[in-house]
């Protein structure tokens, strides 16, 4: 890549919604016992995405509740996804449609030009662009590629956040906002 296009992109990409993190963390079944780590390893400011989908009712509150302590001790967001909205959070994830609408900061995940339009318009405050890489998420599944990925990223009026076999030396190379990870966050 060449200098002026990393320079463009590194101001275009930190412009928006001020306190939006640059590192997040996302919740899921398998990375539950590293999160206390991921999130005391994070630099002030980051997020949690709290998922946990595989819990239900009473269970996923009383996790919820002991990562939002953590979180909120180190200095993170805590960003809701499917969540009542009593659970008070710092705002949603989810598809355009999931934070339309929503109170605090919007996250929405996009996959490709018509879901960074659509997450355009639902106002979101930046998109979560995936899968960069091969995933565990999604094993075999396609993945955009750090070219088509930052192909994408350049026609985005919103800041981009990369997730998808995230790392922090993979996240070194792209020039967007931030970076995002389910099991990557952890491990570095």
């Amino acid at each position: 890549m060449t200098r002026c296009y990393s320079a463009m992109m590194g101001k275009r990409q930190s412009a928006g919604k001020t306190g939006l993190p640059r590192q997040i963390v996302l919740s899921d079944a398998r990375n539950d016992g590293a999160l206390s780590r991921a999130l005391a390893r994070m630099p002030r400011g980051g997020a949690l995405v709290f998922r946990h989908y595989h819990l239900a009712g009473p269970a996923r509150l009383r996790r919820f509740r002991k990562l939002r302590a953590q979180a909120g001790a180190r200095g993170h967001k805590v960003i809701g996804a499917r969540l009542p909205q009593h659970w008070r959070c710092d705002g949603v994830y989810g598809t355009a449609r999931e934070v339309a609408g929503k109170a605090g900061l919007r996250l929405a995940t996009a996959h490709s030009l018509r879901e960074i339009g659509m997450a355009v318009r639902a106002r979101a405050d930046a998109i979560l662009l995936s899968p960069v890489f091969p995933t565990r998420s999604h094993p075999g599944g396609g993945v955009l590629g750090p070219v088509r990925f930052l192909l994408l990223a350049r026609q985005s009026p919103l800041p981009v956040i990369a997730l998808g076999g995230m790392t922090r030396a993979r996240a070194a190379r792209l020039p967007v906002h931030g970076w995002a990870a389910i099991d990557g966050m952890a491990a570095t």
